[in-house]
């Protein structure tokens, strides 16, 4: 499926409207009214809402040149969400703050619930086995994806295991070719093909070190990572900035530590709220600010 057949879901069912049995036409009106909401429905629930039977939603969606309603729904939920960057592909040039404000939350929101259906759980489990087990652990990326890095290393540094952090190439590099066996290096791309960080890779590799990547399917950086962690986000990075591929990617980090922390168990846990505790003194009480004037 190419980037056109993504971009053109909504304008290929409007096209069909005319080819349509009437009760897929039922189902295809439904869907042009409210799109959002179909990519969150079961096929019960659409076929409910389109006053027709669950096989017609079917052979609606084989219409459309998917397997099925699930396959449709990833379809639909890619075209809602494709462009978010500089300019929502929806977002039109008279849409008042509101509008555009909405679309982009939508747009967001879609491509999250497609990218957590998507998400492959035994990798995420291995990810925080390795995790948990490793000496070290270095988060690195460029770009956009070097902020998501940081968030990482912000994390995890409260954890009670050495994190590395580097958004120069020169230290990230020196830093994968003194790696060794224990240490996990975490690889954040969207595209995968950026040169540099696949090469931190084979070092990385190279040293004995376990690579995670976070990066879509395919990519160059998926295929020399030890354990590639795929997030298919339909967004045309080479044209715009990425932002709901950060977004995901910010997700699963937070997934990641969520699971760190659980894996290593209740005294772990108690350690952590322990190290909170002792940040208290260093933030205003909610109390103390309530009445309060500054200059």
């Amino acid at each position: 499926m190419g980037n056109h057949d993504i971009m053109n879901t909504l304008e290929k069912i409007q096209n069909h409207l005319e080819h349509l049995s009437k009760s897929e036409r039922k189902v295809a009106e439904v869907i042009l009214s409210a799109p959002q909401v179909a990519i969150h429905s079961s096929i019960a629930t659409l076929a409910k809402m389109a006053d027709v039977s669950e096989p017609t939603v079917n052979r609606f969606c084989r219409r459309l040149d998917t397997k099925g309603f699930p396959d449709f729904k990833l379809h639909l939920a890619q075209c809602l969400a494709n462009g978010t960057p500089y300019v929502n592909r929806n977002v039109e040039e008279d849409d008042n703050v509101d509008s555009y404000t909405h679309k982009i939350f939508e747009s967001t929101m879609a491509t999250l619930d497609m990218v957590r259906n998507n998400l492959d759980i035994s990798a995420v489990n291995r990810a925080v086995d390795l995790m948990t087990q490793a000496k070290k652990i270095s988060f690195f990326g460029l770009g956009s994806s070097a902020a998501v890095a940081h968030d990482a290393m912000n994390k995890f540094f409260r954890f009670n295991i050495p994190i590395v952090y580097f958004d120069d190439i020169v230290m990230q590099r020196m830093s994968c070719m003194n790696s060794s066996e224990g240490d996990v290096v975490v690889l954040i791309s969207h595209t995968g093909r950026t040169k540099s960080l696949v090469e931190l890779a084979h070092l990385a590799r190279e040293n004995d070190a376990t690579v995670i990547a976070i990066t879509s399917q395919d990519s160059p950086l998926a295929k020399e990572a030890t354990l590639p962690l795929l997030l298919d986000v339909p967004e045309d990075t080479d044209v715009y900035m990425p932002m709901v591929s950060r977004i995901a990617q910010l997700t699963l980090i937070d997934v990641l530590a969520i699971g760190f922390t659980l894996r290593r168990g209740a005294k772990f846990r108690d350690n952590l709220k322990r190290v909170k505790d002792s940040l208290k003194e260093s933030r205003f009480d909610k109390e103390d600010l309530s009445g309060q004037h500054f200059d």
